[in-house]
């Protein structure tokens, strides 16, 4: 693959030190391993390679492998999400770990918990003191991914509509080009979407970078509403 191909991935991840399976886009294989969760949908990753999404060892094997094709490799901890630092394990007051979080009640031992931004991992709450791990639940693990580029994203168009749809989690876009130059009429939620000009931007670099475009014009259409329609307020 090519920096900046658009791919669809179905992967395996596992534990290499047990073979335990971690994560998995493939309902079949969540099946098999007791890990099958019917509240989530089970579908390829969507990522642009070299994009610095993923861990650096899964983007340089991209870098080398073909579509429709089989592999299973392990990525060492430097490579995937580094060795524990004991600096990261902080032991506190458990007033203060209360005053810290948003909803105390919901804390429990081997919970995630964010402090000041950081999120972590609760581990001990023992005679007025808590301990929370601030290491990357992955750190100092050896990984082992299977996994298979079933999809390579080659029309231009639908490069636009797929970077769209990831970068917002949402359809009902529309692209239009005019040579280099294009045109996105936007759904009208983006106009509620409160993130919308910092992903705006995002896209934008994303879209010269991957696409290839130059200018890009975003059109928002409000269509007039008819009497009654839902969000129109009613008389009582």
């Amino acid at each position: 693959m090519e920096n900046g191909s658009i791919v669809h991935i179905d992967y395996d991840l596992y534990n290499a030190d047990d073979d335990v399976l971690i994560e998995t886009t493939r309902e079949a294989v969540a099946k098999e391993a007791d890990t099958f969760d019917e509240n989530r949908t089970y579908a390829p990753l969507i990522t642009v390679i070299g994009d610095g999404r993923l861990i650096a060892g899964f983007e340089s094997h991209l870098l080398e492998a073909d579509a429709e094709t089989d592999y299973e490799f392990d990525i060492a901890p430097e490579d995937a999400y580094g060795e524990r630092d004991p600096n990261a394990v902080e032991t506190m007051g458990q007033d203060v770990l209360a005053r810290s979080v948003r909803d105390p009640d919901s804390l429990a031992i081997g919970g995630p918990v964010e402090i000041n931004g950081k999120q972590g991992i609760l581990q001990m709450v023992r005679a007025g003191r808590a301990r929370i791990d601030f290491n990357h639940p992955l750190a100092g693990r050896t990984l082992r991914y299977k996994y298979r580029i079933v999809k390579v994203v080659e029309d231009r168009s639908e490069k636009v509509t797929t970077l769209l749809e990831t970068n917002t989690g949402r359809d009902g876009f529309e692209v239009a080009f005019d040579g280099d130059d294009l045109t996105i009429t936007l759904p009208e939620f983006v106009a509620y979407d409160q993130n919308w000009a910092f992903t705006k931007f995002s896209l934008i670099r994303t879209l010269r970078d991957h696409v290839g475009v130059q200018t890009i014009i975003f059109k928002e259409v409000h269509e007039a509403r008819q009497a009654g329609e839902e969000g129109e307020d009613s008389e009582e």
